[in-house]
């Protein structure tokens, strides 16, 4: 069975340090780069296109709100013309850099509050997926597995990549229990390292109470922004390589191909 892991990183800002980002594009397959609204800076961008490429990591690209002062986590009302700005100017200037290291952004995966609130609201999903596929037919548009954006590009159907997250807990609902709330992060490597496992090998969503949801599961995200997210990729990446997993970036997944 194939599986994906897939990180965001570059995300430069004054919440969050680069400084593990080389390690951990030594771990993952795939990295979701800040393209400068939220967090990250070109050369930050430009320095993660490269190492990337040296490691086989696939590169995609991570927009959000122009948002740098809450790092893209405030929810922000736009019309749809605004979030397809939004989505149409990150992503050029991720290609274009790309471009300079002879690489392409071969996937899209929306960064914080825009893509929270487009897991809720099948309105916004349909336009950040309108948008994505209206820049390139071949993009793959990473979602979270259940999610109104799962639904949305379905409708289009577009290629895409069903995601869960490593180091998050969910609600009943299939949505990711708010990081307002004290149990939203699992911090402990071991726990994480299970918790993926499970939801991988039985295609399903653990959440909180002990309820599992169906879903499908083609990428495990881990976030770069924690202090033990080299430990928790590691952990991951080892414990799916021992139970038979074999790992790839998103481009390069069977389904893709």
């Amino acid at each position: 069975m194939e599986i994906n892991i897939n990180c965001d990183l570059g995300e430069k800002s004054k919440f969050h340090s680069i400084e593990n980002d080389p390690k951990l594009l030594n771990i993952v397959n795939s990295a979701n780069i800040a393209c400068g609204y939220h967090a990250g800076d070109e050369p930050t961008m430009d320095m993660i296109i490269k190492i990337s490429k040296k490691n086989g990591v696939s590169i995609g690209a991570h927009p959000s709100f122009n948002d740098p002062e809450n790092f893209g986590r405030k929810r922000i009302n736009l019309n749809n013309s605004e979030i397809r700005k939004l989505i149409f100017e990150q992503y050029e200037i991720l290609q274009m850099i790309a471009q300079k290291n002879n690489e392409n952004v071969t996937h899209i995966k929306p960064h914080g509050a825009l893509n929270n609130m487009a897991c809720e609201d099948l309105d916004l999903a349909t336009t950040l997926a309108s948008a994505i596929n209206e820049l390139h037919k071949d993009i793959i548009y990473l979602v979270p597995t259940g999610s109104k954006m799962e639904i949305a590009a379905k409708k289009l159907n577009m290629k895409i990549a069903c995601e869960i997250f490593a180091d998050r807990n969910y609600e009943d609902d299939g949505n990711l229990v708010s990081r307002k709330k004290s149990n939203a992060l699992i911090t402990d490597p071991e726990q994480a390292k299970k918790h993926v496992l499970n939801m991988v090998k039985n295609q399903a969503l653990n959440c909180l109470s002990g309820k599992q949801i169906p879903c499908e599961i083609d990428s495990i995200c881990i976030h770069g922004d924690n202090e033990s997210s080299l430990s928790t990729a590691k952990s991951i990446k080892n414990n799916l390589v021992d139970n038979g997993l074999i790992l790839k970036p998103l481009n390069m997944l069977k389904k893709f191909i």
